[in-house]
């Protein structure tokens, strides 16, 4: 009987975990992260759903790029969503290799999201010792060479342990982007304008879990 109970309770969460969204009446403006792990998305149906913007990722590092950046992109913006583009940033890599990558990645359109910064790698594994201070010195060379190219400021996707370890939210005047499954995010010490608020929501219209992303109102 206990067995029982724990394979309903189990089957429970599972469910609610990947088909839980927050209430749009709260977030009124919802959307996604998508990328290559993605596979073929069908654009006009995540539409269907309510999904009103998109995050595509687009480079990584120094020289990696997102292979379905530029079909993803296209497809984006022919289904009339609002489009944004993310770049992982890499702690080990110069900021002017990254910054290259990005710019040569992403079109310069002032009509694009302000372009997302992915702060989730640490330099403690990096080749050779990279110091706190230099991760922030080359974050800052990054950010001023894309927002540059962009226009327009960047928003910083802070994961809870690049937080921790760097604290970086108070060191840049930036928005947040925060990620935290089900539970609003309180980790940056102050407050966000995106939220990943389920990173693996089934769904009908991807080959993979979606990664679903809401803004602050």
């Amino acid at each position: 009987m206990l067995l029982l109970v724990a394979l309903v309770a189990g089957a429970w969460t599972w469910w609610q975990m990947h088909h839980w969204l927050p209430d749009r009446a709260v977030f009124p403006m919802q959307g996604v992260e998508i990328g290559v792990d993605d596979g073929d998305v069908n654009w006009d149906s995540l539409k269907a759903i309510g999904v009103d913007f998109a995050y595509i990722d687009a480079s990584a590092s120094a020289f990696a790029r997102d292979p379905r950046f530029v079909a993803n992109f296209d497809a984006a913006r022919a289904a009339k969503m609002q489009v944004g583009a993310v770049h992982r940033y890499d702690p080990c890599q110069p900021a002017d290799k990254q910054a290259a990558n990005f710019v040569t990645t992403v079109p310069r359109d002032a009509s694009l999201l302000p372009p997302a910064v992915e702060l989730d790698m640490l330099a403690d594994n990096c080749p050779v010792h990279v110091s706190d201070a230099k991760v922030e010195s080359e974050l800052m060379t990054f950010l001023n060479q894309i927002e540059t190219h962009a226009g327009k400021p960047v928003i910083l996707k802070v994961t809870s342990r690049f937080e921790a370890r760097y604290g970086i939210a108070h060191k840049l005047d930036r928005n947040l982007w925060l990620v935290r499954d089900r539970l609003m995010p309180d980790y940056a010490g102050r407050p966000w304008t995106l939220w990943t608020a389920n990173t693996s929501l089934a769904n009908e219209v991807a080959q993979d879990d979606l990664r679903w992303v809401v803004v602050q109102p």
